[in-house]
């Protein structure tokens, strides 16, 4: 299989999306996400106010979410290359067939993705602008920000899956 054009295109796309996932975890997502803890603690230990605690709280949780992505995502990526090399060298049809199954799940869940993250901006301005309590409008200001944040995370994402999946598409 790899001998071939559509092995070679195939082998190529899948670096580029592997590596561009490694690199969006480990080098922007771990790191956003343990600054996003540090800001949060900082926030509550330095001026506990209602405002401040509600900024805090989505970036503690938010921070919590964003390492832990970066970091099992990160850190996978060189074993999910390693196995499905392998996979490709001894059964390519099958492994083919299986990526194939794996990235469809993965290409059907942008729209939910891309929902939640504006779900996040329009809660965010809506707690910030309709509501007067300072820690909900918190919450609101960091929900936007982090919505921002997905959104622009999950579009590099996307559109890293469109040429493996066209390549495996050409490959069976």
């Amino acid at each position: 299989m790899t001998s071939t054009p559509s092995g070679i295109a195939l082998l190529e796309a899948m670096q580029i999306y592997f590596q561009g996932e490694k690199l969006e975890a480990l080098v922007f997502i771990l790191p956003a996400g343990l600054i996003s803890l540090v800001i949060g603690a900082w926030l509550m230990t330095d001026s506990p106010t209602s405002f401040v605690r509600g900024v805090a709280i989505p970036f503690l949780l938010m921070g919590l979410l964003m390492t832990t992505v970066g970091a099992v995502v990160g850190y996978r990526t060189p074993a999910q290359v390693q196995a499905l090399e392998l996979a490709l060298k001894n059964n390519p049809q099958a492994a083919v067939a299986t990526e194939l199954t794996r990235m469809s799940k993965v290409n059907r869940a942008w729209p939910i993705y891309l929902a939640i993250w504006g779900l996040f901006g329009v809660a965010g301005l809506l707690l910030r602008f309709l509501t007067s309590a300072d820690l909900l409008q918190g919450v609101g200001i960091a929900l936007v920000l982090f919505a921002g944040v997905g959104l622009l995370v999950d579009g590099f994402a996307e559109r890293r899956t469109h040429p493996y999946t066209a390549a495996l598409h050409a490959s069976v």
